[in-house]
C-alpha cells in the first residue's frame, strides 16, 4: 500500500472487514512497525489484525508458511506500506518539496521484491489518493528524521483537526494496480548467483514503480488532484 504517509491509514483502513478484506482483496495480515508495541491500544487493535512485525525474519517466516489449506493461504497474504516510517518526512514542508508533490519511498526498498522472489510470491500494487492529507507535520531539525531512522520510531511533531491528532476528514480512495508476479517462479532461487538473483530483484522493483506511477498518473483527475505529481524518492 504506497503511500505510508505520517500515519499508514491506507493499510489500516484496508484491514476492516466490510469494505476491507471482507470486499475487495481478501484476508491478509498487516506489516507493521515494531514501536507499535509501545502503544497498548494500537497494540491491542494490531494483535486483533494478526499483524506480522516488519522484521525481515517475520516477514519471511510468515511468507514462508505452507498453502495447503485455506487458512494457511490467507496466512501468506500479507500488507505491506513499504515506504514505513522514513517515508512519513519525505513530504512538504520538508525543503526541496512543494505542497503539489506527492511522494513514495520507494527508489532503495528492494527489501520485499527479495522476499517475494525468494517465496515465490507476487506483490499487488495499490495506490491511496488521500492518506497523506489526514495529518499535517511540521518540519523539524534534519537530526531527529536521522534518529527515526535509527529508532525505528516516529520523531515528528503532527497535527490535524484544531491542532489535535485528530484526522483531517479525506476521502479515500483505492487503486489497486496490474499484479507484479516473480520472474523466478518454479525456480530454486538458491542455484542463481548473486548478481543473477538481484537482476531479478531489480526487474521486480521497477515492474513495481512503474506500476504505481501509472495507476497514480491514470487516476489522479478523477482524485481531484490533477495539479499534483508524484515524486518516488
Amino acid at each position: 500500500f504506497v503511500p505510508h504517509g505520517i500515519f499508514p491509514f491506507g493499510l489500516a483502513f484496508s484491514c476492516l472487514p466490510e469494505r476491507g478484506y471482507g470486499q475487495t482483496w481478501g484476508v491478509f495480515k498487516p506489516v507493521v512497525a515494531t514501536a507499535i508495541k509501545l502503544f497498548p491500544l494500537v497494540r491491542t487493535f494490531v494483535a486483533w489484525m494478526t499483524g506480522v512485525d516488519a522484521s525481515r525474519s517475520a516477514v519471511s517466516s510468515a511468507l514462508a508458511q505452507q498453502t495447503g489449506s485455506m487458512t494457511t493461504a490467507h496466512s501468506r497474504r500479507l500488507g505491506i506500506s513499504p515506504g514505513g516510517i522514513a517515508e512519513m518526512f519525505e513530504s512538504f514542508p520538508k525543503p526541496g518539496f512543494h505542497p503539489n508533490d506527492e511522494a513514495a519511498l520507494l527508489k532503495d526498498r528492494n527489501g520485499i521484491f527479495k522476499l517475494a522472489l525468494r517465496h515465490n510470491v507476487p506483490i499487488v500494487p495499490v495506490y491511496t489518493f488521500g492518506a497523506t492529507k489526514m495529518f499535517r507535520r511540521v518540519q523539524l531539525p534534519q537530526f531527529l528524521e536521522t534518529l527515526s531512522r535509527a529508532l525505528k520510531i516516529s520523531l515528528c511533531l503532527l497535527f490535524g483537526k484544531l491542532g489535535l491528532p485528530i484526522p483531517f476528514r479525506q476521502r479515500l480512495v483505492y487503486v489497486i494496480g496490474k499484479t507484479i508476479w516473480p520472474t523466478l517462479a518454479n525456480i530454486d532461487t538458491s542455484s542463481l548467483s548473486g548478481e543473477e538473483f538481484d537482476h531479478q530483484v531489480q526487474e521486480m522493483h521497477d515492474a513495481f514503480c512503474n506500476e504505481i506511477r501509472r495507476i497514480f498518473d491514470r487516476n489522479k483527475g478523477h482524485y481531484g488532484w490533477e495539479n499534483k505529481t508524484l515524486r518516488l524518492v
